[in-house]
């Protein structure tokens, strides 16, 4: 079976009054959907559309550990990139200097997976309630 080219390559503009904006964003917000564009291609072409359920709180929750996800990993960098320069040294003042900065990292990325710890715990104790 061919699949459909699903490329998008058309654009509609369309002005709106605030009102008119506010009312759209807010039965967007409603729906299922993810995008402002993908709410609107569905109502044009009426498609089907689940109402009130996307979970906002997993969304936020989703939001959160996606930006914790990335400034780990720009530590885990960091870490990594210590470990490997003490690795290659061979002079005690490089030596010194990769330690301070190996320190300065671990901390670091220990600081980060602490924050990521307190807020599932945060995020798990409110989803129990």
């Amino acid at each position: 079976m061919k699949r459909k080219n699903e490329n998008r390559t058309r654009i509609i503009g369309l002005r709106l009054s605030v009102d008119e904006f506010d009312s759209v964003s807010k039965k967007w917000k409603q729906s299922d959907c993810t995008k402002l564009s993908e709410f609107v291609r569905k109502k044009l072409f009426d498609k089907a559309m689940v109402r009130n359920y996307r979970n906002r709180s997993l969304d936020d929750f989703m939001n959160e550990m996606i930006l914790l996800r990335r400034q780990l990993e720009q530590c885990q960098i960091g870490f990594n990139e210590s470990i490997q320069r003490l690795h290659q040294t061979d002079r005690k003042p490089d030596v010194l200097t990769w330690l301070k900065l190996h320190d300065v990292h671990k901390r670091t990325l220990q600081t980060k997976i602490d924050e990521i710890k307190a807020r599932i715990n945060q995020i798990s104790d409110t989803w129990l309630q």
